[in-house]
């Protein structure tokens, strides 16, 4: 009976193999649409498409390219020094609050850039408590503050928010083995700032970069911030030339130099992440062969005292302030203060976050079932075609929001002008369908990262076990891959259900008619100067974002 078993599960194996390429193809080709799409019309360039690249660089490219590298440097600059004096802060010295700052560094991953940007626009306006009581305090009028709207503004918002990339990356590196080669240096003489110039930074370089890089992904994807302040980058150019100007060639044409520029952050920040395994593997080993470091006693992080405890706190503690604690104070005060005597719109908010919730969890599902499929096929069909199409899903990520709108919209509405008996913009165009493939196209890649690390806790002998006992491949998924996939796959549905309750661009365009959602009216109240009637969903967005602060900060814990 058992050989009869195998037998026919090794006979069936090739139909469900052809069945399971045929599908992932064909899923593949759907999540790399936006991209294929622009591909394809960049090839097929004509004459009015030079035309309009040439007005563009003769109008407002240079501006475009301008502010988004002037962003880029300032964000680079701001992630990268707090990031890093964070990571070293805690990883390498001991001091009181050391614990607390650990986890709390990851707070502002949980405040999006745009209801950051909200919150400090009311906190230092004219109007605002900082400017009201400078004006008290000095007796002083007009502005003392400069206008938060500006490029430095979205800069500072940005490096408040997209630090903990940074962050997370480095304190993994220093963690490794940081303090015991500190300690080494130290026996050997070596004085503290050569031990952390020297030896520490050196060692977290690969990292540092690798966490530069996705915050710089996420600058030029951002399109709340910048078109909240007014800040004229690709992003921004891109809505504005489609929706404003109705100009989809100009828009198009955006989109492919903005999406050029991401893929090269995206090979930097490969490249980076290369060099982090090779030390990591290097270390392995030398940890391996060096029996004499059997003494990890010693090697503790440093002990701060009086002043130098002090900074350290101080240096921790202001990231943790500015990007988090003080925007989520503005946010709670109307509601406290001014909600007392102005009723807040409760039932347009509950309409608001029952949209929210269910395409986040119609997202979270689906991205979480392709993201399993892969990850099962990658693993019991090796073939290049089936790692290839993976590759393609776990792309999506580091493609913008603006990018995949154009690139779904511009190749439907060539065929739905080629041919309009098949009614491509009816289904895709402003209808939930469209949405949740705009997000599939863009947080798939998260769903499959996270399952993709949980098989890699899965031992290839258990399948081979399972093989030779005649279990066919749904059961084999089914009775020994689910139970130990329980934990990644919670976690990839719940970092999923957060993006996508944050996600402006894409859902500002692609919602169907009378279907706001949280992030869409946060926008839109405060682009109205509503400010008070936003901090609702603004709140709500914080609330939701801090369920994977939470699950970051058992990790480090448990690390």
């Amino acid at each position: 009976m058992r050989l009869h078993t195998i037998r026919i599960c090794i006979t069936d194996l090739p139909v469900l193999r052809h069945f399971s390429l045929t599908a992932l193809s064909v899923v593949a080709l759907l999540l790399a649409a936006p991209v294929l799409g622009l591909l394809a019309y960049a090839v097929q360039i004509d004459a009015t498409g030079v035309a309009t690249l040439q007005q563009l660089a003769s109008t407002v490219l240079a501006e475009y390219a301008l502010t988004s590298l002037v962003l880029c440097a300032g964000v680079a600059l701001g992630v990268g020094s707090m990031g890093v004096v964070s990571a070293c802060a805690v990883t390498l010295f001991e001091f009181k609050g050391r614990k607390t700052l650990e986890w709390a560094l990851l707070l502002p991953l949980a405040m999006p850039a745009y209801v950051l940007a909200y919150a400090y626009t009311d906190f230092f306006q004219f109007s605002g408590p900082a400017q009201t009581a400078i004006r008290a305090a000095t007796g002083l009028q007009g502005r003392m503050l400069p206008e938060v709207r500006s490029t430095w503004g979205a800069v500072v918002v940005l490096s408040l928010a997209l630090y903990p990339y940074v962050y997370l990356l480095a304190r993994a590196a220093l963690l490794d083995r940081a303090s015991q080669l500190m300690e080494a240096a130290r026996l050997l003489g070596a004085p503290l700032k050569r031990r952390i110039v020297a030896v520490a930074l050196p060692l977290a370089r690969p990292a540092v970069a690798a966490g530069i890089a996705l915050a710089l992904m996420e600058t030029l994807a951002d399109f709340g911030v910048v078109s909240y302040f007014g800040v004229q980058s690709f992003s921004a150019g891109i809505y504005k030339a489609w929706l404003s100007l109705d100009n989809p060639q100009a828009a198009a044409m955006l989109a492919w130099l903005l999406l050029l520029a991401v893929a090269g952050l995206l090979a930097l920040e490969q490249k980076a992440r290369a060099r982090m395994r090779f030390s990591a593997a290097k270390n392995t080993g030398q940890r391996s062969a060096q029996a004499a470091d059997k003494d990890h006693s010693e090697a503790r992080p440093l002990k701060l005292q009086g002043k130098r405890a002090a900074l350290a706190w101080l240096l921790c503690s202001m990231p943790v302030l500015l990007g988090f604690v003080l925007p989520l104070g503005v946010i709670l005060w109307p509601l406290l203060v001014v909600g007392a005597s102005e009723p807040l719109p409760w039932a347009r908010f509950a309409g608001w976050a029952f949209n929210s919730l269910t395409l986040a969890l119609a997202a979270s599902a689906l991205t979480v079932c392709i993201a399993l499929a892969f990850a099962f096929a990658q693993r019991q069909i090796n073939r290049p075609l089936v790692n290839m199409a993976t590759k393609l899903v776990g792309l999506g990520y580091a493609v913008p929001g603006a990018v995949v709108v154009v690139g779904l919209l511009l190749p439907l509405g060539l065929l739905q002008t080629a041919a309009p008996q098949l009614q491509a913009g009816y289904w895709v165009t402003a209808t939930v369908l469209g949405l949740l493939w705009a997000y599939c196209v863009r947080f798939c890649a998260v769903a499959l990262q996270s399952v993709q690390a949980g098989y890699a806790r899965v031992s290839p002998s258990l399948d081979e076990s399972a093989r030779l006992l005649g279990t066919s491949p749904l059961r084999l998924w089914a009775r020994v891959h689910w139970p130990l996939l329980k934990r990644p796959v919670l976690a990839a549905a719940l970092l999923v259900f957060v993006d996508v309750m944050k996600e402006l661009p894409a859902t500002l365009v692609l919602r169907p008619f009378n279907t706001d959602t949280l992030a869409v009216m946060a926008y839109q109240l405060a682009k109205d100067e509503r400010l008070y009637e936003a901090s609702l969903p603004s709140l709500a967005i914080v609330l939701v974002g801090l369920g994977p602060v939470w699950l970051l900060s058992r990790a480090l814990r448990s690390g």
